[in-house]
């Protein structure tokens, strides 16, 4: 019976972890991750063009930014303090191209749909996010991680970002031994 309760309560407490780690409570993935928006001045296949240069430039910026953070809301500062840089780059890449417009770039929390990078799945929600509008900025988007450095190349993060639950740890080693 005292085998029972221990498994009981460490199955309890697994679920728990995992309605949290899931966004299940209010709490959610938005409170742990920076995203990320590009969005072009319209739809035409120019401003589309020039959007993925902008966002290859931006994130080259921003990899050892984001890379050298060790949390969302360090994540967050560093990237408000880069905000002129961050436009600058893009409007570097606008002017090179012979675009007329510039880009604004601002953090600010927004809507997202829910979406898949690699194995991470984010629940659609409201979440703080790097902003870099092109122009107009009604064009279609592109969107990724900045924190965890999720749209960013191996070779940026180490190629070794890794999740783990200490729990978790924990209930494993306990039925382990």
């Amino acid at each position: 019976m005292k085998k029972f309760c221990i498994v009981f309560a460490a199955l309890l407490i697994l679920l728990l972890t995992a309605a949290t780690a899931t966004g299940w409570n209010d709490g959610g993935a938005q409170t742990q991750y920076l995203r990320m928006h590009v969005r072009a001045n319209s739809d035409s296949a120019a401003d589309q063009a020039v959007k993925y240069e902008v966002k290859d430039a931006v994130v080259d910026a921003l990899m050892p930014v984001a890379a050298s953070c060790g949390s969302k809301e360090e994540a967050i500062a560093a990237v408000e303090a880069a905000l002129p840089r961050i436009e600058a780059v893009a409007d570097a890449v606008l002017a090179e191209r012979g675009f007329a417009y510039t880009a604004h770039a601002e953090v600010r929390r927004e809507e997202f749909p829910a979406r898949v990078y690699e194995s991470v799945t984010l629940e659609a929600g409201v979440y703080d996010a790097l902003i870099v509008e092109l122009g107009e900025g009604a064009g279609a988007n592109w969107w990724c991680v900045v924190y965890p450095p999720l749209c960013f190349s191996g070779a940026a993060t180490g190629g070794n970002i890794r999740y783990r639950s200490r729990l978790l740890e924990i209930i494993q080693n306990f039925f382990a031994g």
